[in-house]
């Protein structure tokens, strides 16, 4: 699906100098308690759309920190326009590159990361882009703590079986598999959706892991 560029995104994420919005999130790289004013866990999710997960999260777990990542403007702008008008002190948005993800966040400095319905690339050339691929597990392990976690929903079962596979063969332990998660609601009844899985779960199963560092 093509990026609708949005004109001045940059400047209308800024606008008010509104509470959510981090303009230079390296500035907080291993401070990041000191931004939110304390030491609660921080969970981070890379590709956060539109902002739904997050911020229900956040409302739900006033006890842990959350930020909520996009790589672009525009598509981080439709978050803020979700939650800007609410009250939710223990959530930040910022554009960052999950590439370089070690220029924002120090080593040992991220509880848990969630990874949701992330770009499949599914030809075989551009695998080294997956966020599942070695490459990004290597990054995430560095910003980690010791034992924590990654959280892996995704509509693509070929993008499931890459990153089982990836997962399990570069120093992550697997857990809480499902193969179908809006039929396992016994398993999972605190399942919080994204706009993505509200959309495209009644077309097919939703897949679901958790990893965690060895």
């Amino acid at each position: 699906m093509r990026l609708r560029k949005v004109k001045n995104a940059r400047e209308r994420l800024m606008v008010d100098n509104n509470k959510y919005f981090i303009n230079e999130p390296e500035l907080y790289k291993g401070k990041w308690n000191e931004l939110f004013g304390n030491n609660n866990p921080l969970h981070i999710e890379i590709g956060c759309g539109k902002g739904q997960f997050m911020s229900t999260l956040a409302k739900l777990n006033p006890d842990i920190n959350y930020i909520a990542i996009e790589k672009f403007d525009s598509v981080l702008l439709r978050c803020l326009e979700k939650i800007i008008n609410d009250d939710i002190p223990n959530l930040k948005i910022a554009v960052m590159d999950a590439a370089v993800l070690g220029t924002y966040f120090a080593d040992d400095e991220v509880d848990r990361i969630y990874l949701n319905f992330s770009d499949p690339w599914p030809k075989s050339h551009h695998a080294k882009r997956r966020l599942t691929s070695p490459l990004f597990l290597d990054l995430y392990k560095h910003v980690l703590k010791d034992e924590g976690e990654i959280h892996f929903k995704t509509d693509n079962r070929g993008l499931f079986e890459y990153s089982l596979e990836s997962f399990n063969n570069n120093g992550f332990k697997l857990s809480h598999i499902s193969l179908d998660l809006h039929k396992d609601t016994e398993k999972y009844p605190d399942n919080i959706t994204t706009e993505f899985e509200d959309k495209w779960s009644k077309l097919g199963p939703i897949y679901r892991l958790e990893a965690k560092v060895k």
